[in-house]
């Protein structure tokens, strides 16, 4: 899995979401901006993403994942 798929399918799980991923061999950072996030708790925000990718995963093609999520501002 790449950095670009792991941000394409965030992107289309959560309408309006803009998701920022860097990394390789498994072990990638993402910061999330998505308006879904309102009113969620950081640790459920977080479970949000890691549910998107739980077969990759328990698989390991995704090792570690670290989150920084956030709700757009001004909106």
């Amino acid at each position: 899995m790449t950095a670009k798929e792991i941000a394409r399918r965030i992107e289309a799980a959560l309408p309006g979401a803009r998701a920022e991923v860097s990394g390789e061999d498994a072990h990638f950072s993402a910061v999330v901006t998505a308006p879904a996030f309102a009113g969620r708790s950081r640790v459920e925000q977080h479970k949000m993403i890691y549910d998107l990718f739980r077969d990759e995963m328990a698989r390991e093609a995704i090792h570690a994942l670290a989150l920084r999520t956030s709700v757009p501002s001004g909106g």
